[in-house]
């Protein structure tokens, strides 16, 4: 007589996962006898039914004006605002021949070489600038800086960067710009001052479209009306 609590259970255990298994195998063979016995199910024809074609002659292709990727390839200095009748050479002129290289846009930071890096990692590509002066001491400049994103939204990055540190500066009132998406124009209440020279009153204005980024600045010597830095930024953003 065996002794209770040895391998009953176990030899129990293996006899009934032996059972399930000569269960399926006995199963699946005559699963494959009825099979054998069925006649074969014909598939279905290869050929599909011929799709109508459209008729008549095909779309005319986008004008330069209509084409976005056109303008923006073509000479970037075309996009910029034109400089209005009777407007003077700015006191200050960036770039040379409307251009502005990497390392002329890089001099615009608070820190030159941080900022041509910074640009090297954006992928700049070219940048074009236009400035003017009227009525003495109002002056006006803008900007168009393309990116070539190919690994990043340059772009959309520069923009994002002009607006939070706009937005930073103390006594600021932001609006957006109309049809930019995030597009912002911002004037400072507060002038810049130095010993020695006039109060300075700025309003700036950054957005961007596709692969272009726009910045505005704009300088006097009494405070900046919204209007002005806003009816500059909308007539920009509709150039590109």
């Amino acid at each position: 007589m065996p002794r209770s609590g040895g391998r009953a259970p176990r030899r129990t255990v293996a006899l009934i996962a032996g059972a399930a298994v000569l269960g399926v195998v006995a199963g699946t063979c005559v699963g494959y006898l009825v099979q054998a016995h069925r006649e074969p199910t014909a598939l279905p024809p290869l050929s599909q039914p011929s799709l109508a074609q459209a008729k008549g002659a095909a779309p005319e292709p986008l004008s330069a004006a209509q084409d976005r990727k056109v303008k923006a390839d073509g000479d970037l200095r075309k996009l910029l605002l034109k400089k209005p009748r009777g407007a003077r050479a700015a006191l200050f002129t960036t770039g040379s021949d409307g251009w502005m290289s990497l390392a002329d846009y890089a001099e615009t930071y608070d820190k030159p070489a941080s900022g041509f890096a910074d640009l090297v990692a954006g992928e700049f590509r070219r940048a074009a600038v236009t400035d003017w002066r009227e009525s003495g001491t109002y002056s006006v400049e803008v900007r168009l800086i393309q990116y070539r994103q190919e690994e990043t939204l340059g772009a959309a990055e520069a923009a994002d960067n002009g607006n939070y540190w706009a937005d930073k500066a103390a006594g600021t009132d932001g609006w957006p710009i109309p049809g930019t998406g995030d597009g912002m124009a911002y004037v400072h209440d507060k002038p810049a001052n130095k010993p020695g020279y006039v109060d300075v009153y700025m309003a700036e204005a950054h957005a961007w479209r596709g692969d272009i980024a726009m910045e505005i600045w704009v300088y006097d010597t009494k405070p900046v009306p919204k209007s002005k830095v806003m009816d500059l930024a909308k007539r920009q953003m509709e150039r590109l």
